[in-house]
């Protein structure tokens, strides 16, 4: 299952912000607004802005996840919120040798769906190795023939190799990221993927993240998560139709955080 560690934050989050947004209201220096707030004048302001909309003062703080023990197919999913920062393990430089691989709850649940998820996941290990092999073998040969010595033409072909093999390896691939994103990406990145119709893995590591920054600013996460949670379900007929206990599971994911 998908983990989720904050790696590094902007030191004091809620502070930032909220001297970023009196800046716009202030004559005084950056440095007077800032050593002039308290945590609860900074919580005050903070809770002020969101119910008055002024979202961009949010975006002066930044949250870097490490996650690991997730597929590619997340990896597509996630990427998809283009106001982030991602450096990911590399398929083409990280020989995928006995790679891991993420498998569904459900397919868990059968074990029949397992039995055979299981044994395409060894035939796609299988055919990733011997097309690494065939072409290592092609490509060493080549840089031989270029003039390349024994092991510097070894250590070249594998490198040439893997980038073509990787291309039989599934979605359930295991992969690993670091992910940094601002405090106004975030609530966008919850509102989509901590909805109950999101999908299983996405969403898992949306609650995760979720979890971690209230831990540190707790008020400017505080309304933080599905749009069900603060006002009626934009899905319309792809509602989930459960907005009265995805809320009790919020709630109670807050105070138990």
């Amino acid at each position: 299952m998908p983990t989720v560690t904050l790696l590094a934050h902007t030191p004091n989050p809620e502070k930032t912000v909220a001297s970023a947004a009196k800046l716009c209201y202030s004559s005084s220096t950056i440095g007077d607004l800032y050593d002039g707030l308290t945590q609860e004048k900074a919580a005050d302001f903070v809770e002020m802005l969101s119910e008055i909309g002024h979202e961009s003062p949010v975006e002066h703080a930044s949250f870097t996840f490490g996650i690991e023990g997730v597929s590619r197919a997340f990896l597509a999913q996630i990427t998809r919120h283009r106001m982030a920062s991602y450096s990911v393990k590399s398929q083409r430089y990280v020989k995928e040798g006995a790679f891991e691989f993420v498998t569904p709850p459900e397919v868990s649940a059968d074990p029949q769906a397992l039995e055979t998820y299981e044994e395409s996941m060894r035939l796609a290990q299988e055919a990733y190795d011997k097309i690494a092999e065939i072409l290592t073998e092609k490509h060493t040969k080549t840089f031989i023939a270029e003039g390349k010595d024994e092991k510097t033409a070894a250590r070249l072909a594998s490198k040439k190799a893997i980038e073509d093999a990787r291309f039989v390896l599934p979605n359930a691939c295991e992969t690993k990221m670091v992910v940094t994103m601002n405090a106004r990406s975030l609530h966008n990145f919850f509102r989509h993927r901590c909805c109950n119709r999101a999908q299983w893995e996405i969403q898992s590591v949306a609650n995760q993240m979720l979890a971690l920054v209230r831990e540190v600013a707790p008020e400017l996460f505080k309304k933080a998560g599905p749009p069900c949670l603060t006002g009626p379900c934009p899905e319309g007929k792809m509602s989930c139709g459960k907005a009265r206990e995805i809320k009790k599971m919020y709630e109670d994911m807050k105070n138990n955080g």
